[in-house]
């Protein structure tokens, strides 16, 4: 990370709130997680369409992205009634953006002919590149919003000051994928980070939450901490639409004691060969045999062949009780996702419970 005194200078428009430009979401605000490889067109329409933000998960090319973003747009229009009211409207779907391994000159264009409504920026190889781009999609899309994702708050007040975010998503150490390997959980770091970005005068920034939420109670917990809206990625691996094998998914749903049955760690990005990511980022999957061999002392190389032939078979290496060696990629909630549901379903009764629990918590 870089030192956030590098920053350009401070931008000091103050972002929209969220609801101006989501017209169509309803309360509370409930976005799946842009999960590269899993949430594609299919899961993100139905979250749009049933009152959520959808996200398209991060790809690493820019062809990828503009066929996922036209496949979504081809649902919305075709159903009924369409979302779409007008060609010149934004689409009402975000796209997950990592940063270090897209080309920005590339994605300019795609964006710009796609219009999604949202922008979510994460994985930037230094801070300073969060500015550039935002920058660079406001020129060519102005109605697509920039969110950016950050995991303490030191990167967010550098990112407020920097790129003039409309949202920042404050991803806590229990989500599941890929976040930065230090980090404290929501219960702290959305309170921490919302004090630290109002004495910088970044308060108007909207906080996403996302870490660990799996359910109303989660979604009540974080409005409490000053949340405006909740990232859930782990729960939708547990959906109809979203884009899985057969084999992870029960793995997930087999899963208990997320605490103890997920791990964050580098060696996940490390099976394949040398990892990819940025310094400062690992990934949290189920604790498979991969990561089980590497901490009791088996070397990498050898790690490597066993998941290179593990992933010949036929679940493609992700075995059910902690025993395939694929990365499997969850969040500490996972023990709490037990049953697979279609997205609508998961959110309208995630929003009842959460609105019961606050309503309750209103009365004392």
């Amino acid at each position: 990370m870089s030192d956030p005194q590098q920053s350009p200078s401070p931008i000091t428009t103050n972002p929209p709130p969220l609801k101006s430009y989501l017209p169509w979401t309803k309360t509370p605000l409930i976005v799946n997680a842009p999960m590269a490889g899993f949430a594609g067109p299919s899961l993100a329409t139905s979250v749009t369409l049933s009152g959520g933000l959808g996200m398209i998960g991060g790809v690493s090319s820019a062809p990828d992205i503009k066929s996922h973003l036209q496949q979504a747009a081809h649902i919305l229009q075709t159903h009924q009634p369409s979302p779409l009211k007008s060609e010149q409207d934004p689409l009402p779907i975000g796209i997950g953006l990592l940063l270090f391994a897209l080309d920005l000159s590339s994605i300019l264009p795609v964006l710009a002919a796609a219009k999604p409504a949202v922008a979510w920026l994460f994985a930037a190889p230094e801070l300073p590149a969060y500015a550039e781009w935002a920058a660079a999609i406001r020129a060519v899309s102005p109605a697509t919003r920039i969110w950016i994702q950050v995991g303490d708050v030191a990167s967010a007040l550098t990112v407020a000051r920097s790129a003039s975010p409309d949202a920042l998503c404050i991803q806590g150490a229990d989500a599941g994928g890929h976040g930065y390997a230090r980090g404290a959980g929501i219960i702290s770091f959305v309170p921490e980070a919302s004090d630290a970005l109002g004495a910088a005068g970044k308060g108007g920034i909207p906080l996403l939450a996302a870490g660990g939420i799996v359910d109303g109670r989660g979604v009540a917990a974080a409005l409490s901490l000053g949340a405006a809206g909740v990232v859930m990625g782990t729960r939708f691996l547990g959906s109809s639409e979203v884009a899985v094998h057969p084999a992870y998914r029960a793995a997930v749903l087999a899963a208990r004691d997320g605490g103890k049955a997920t791990v964050r760690s580098v060696v996940f990005d490390e099976l394949r060969g040398p990892s990819v990511w940025p310094e400062g980022y690992d990934g949290r999957s189920l604790a498979v045999r991969s990561y089980v061999d590497f901490v009791e002392g088996v070397g990498i190389e050898e790690v490597r062949r066993l998941f290179g032939e593990a992933v010949e078979g036929e679940d493609k290496g992700f075995g059910v009780g902690l025993e395939g060696r694929a990365a499997i990629w969850a969040g500490t909630g996972v023990g709490l996702v037990n049953e697979v549901e279609g997205a609508g379903e998961i959110l309208e009764r995630i929003r009842e419970e959460a609105r019961g629990i606050l309503g309750r918590l209103s009365a004392l």
